[in-house]
């Protein structure tokens, strides 16, 4: 696997982890739909959150968060839209990235709540 796929991948754990520590319920991971795929779904009480995790080695060519394209952010919805509807759910959706960045072995996480659309 290449390294950019297994530091991706240590990301997504790290994010569960700081999600289960934060009192969230991972519901899925890598739900996909289409051409999208969700990275986490979690749930905190009647919310449920659509986590997209960008992880980077360096914040040299901006910050994780800046990463996420419009596109995506579009399949993301109809992902979630599908999702929903499918499991007949009726909670609240929030939209939001964590991003991490490896600086020298030791991984900084930021959560932004609500990142980009709410339903």
């Amino acid at each position: 696997m290449a390294q950019h796929n297994d530091l991706g991948k240590k990301g997504e754990q790290l994010a569960v982890e700081f999600l289960i520590k934060k009192g969230y319920e991972i519901v899925e991971r890598n739900y996909t739909y289409k051409k999208a795929e969700v990275d986490i779904i979690a749930q905190l009480k009647n919310t449920l959150a659509i986590i997209e995790v960008k992880t980077r080695s360096t914040s040299n060519f901006g910050n994780p968060q800046d990463f996420v394209k419009p596109k995506q952010i579009q399949n993301l919805v109809k992902a979630v839209d599908e999702y929903i509807n499918s499991n007949n759910l009726e909670v609240e959706v929030r939209f939001d990235i964590i991003a991490i960045i490896n600086k020298e072995g030791h991984f900084s996480i930021e959560h932004l709540e609500d990142a980009f659309y709410h339903f």
